[in-house]
């Protein structure tokens, strides 16, 4: 079993999403009001997104005092909601094991250091494991779910988590907070990149709901087609 999964993203209307130079009032507190609306268990963020959450740049070396098994590491079973740390590498250090008011889970390989998972535990952050040297994602869910009992988790980013999962084919619903701008900026990502190489095939979806939000801004839903999911 694997939880609901529910990618929410902001974009421009050319599809872009980086917010890096995008000045409208409110369109943060927009997106956090949105997502606060599916009541989901966890949020789900890169290592990128995380190190601009996390405010720590780095942490002390020598605190193993010897190999770590490689299993769970669990702190908080029944917190309110969880902040899930994608970081294979073990590249996001984290001054406390909350990240705004959610338990922090480091998703991790099982090649990262002693000394980081020493780390993680000295501050009380949990970690799971998802594979040897990449992760392999359908594990990782079954394993919050099961570690953790949550049932519904947000997919927020940045553009190649989002795009991983999606082509990972463990996406239940796609949310998109389209904002009355243009951006064509070429170095900009789009709402969802893993590369062209990379990408099995279109995701198909069935629009769900369209609500005119915010100050010109169009929140759009959509499931995953049943075609869709028969290819995943």
């Amino acid at each position: 079993m694997k939880p609901y999964l529910i990618c929410h993203m902001m974009s421009s209307l050319d599809g872009h999403s980086l917010s890096d130079g995008w000045h409208m009032k409110g369109a943060s507190n927009l997106y956090e009001t949105t997502a606060a609306k599916f009541n989901a268990d966890g949020w789900i963020c890169g290592r990128v997104t995380m190190q601009e959450i996390s405010h720590c740049d780095d942490y002390p070396r020598g605190l193993a005092k010897g190999p770590i098994p490689r299993v769970p590491h669990i702190v908080e079973r029944h917190a309110a909601q969880y902040a899930i740390s994608i970081d294979p590498k073990g590249a996001v250090p984290w001054k406390k094991n909350t990240a705004l008011d959610s338990h922090v889970v480091e998703v991790l390989s099982e090649a990262v250091s002693d000394d980081f998972l020493a780390y993680l535990q000295s501050v009380g952050v949990s970690y799971i494991f998802g594979g040897e040297e990449e992760l392999d994602l359908q594990r990782v869910v079954e394993t919050l779910q099961a570690e953790f009992s949550v049932n519904k988790l947000i997919v927020e980013g940045g553009a190649h988590v989002c795009g991983t999962f999606v082509n990972a084919g463990l996406v239940d619903e796609v949310s998109v907070l389209v904002l009355p701008l243009i951006d064509g900026r070429g170095n900009h990502p789009a709402s969802f990149e893993i590369g062209s190489d990379a990408w099995r095939k279109p995701a198909y979806l069935a629009l769900t709901d369209v609500e005119t939000v915010g100050d010109g801004a169009v929140w759009l839903r959509y499931t995953m087609s049943k075609e869709a999911k028969a290819q995943a």
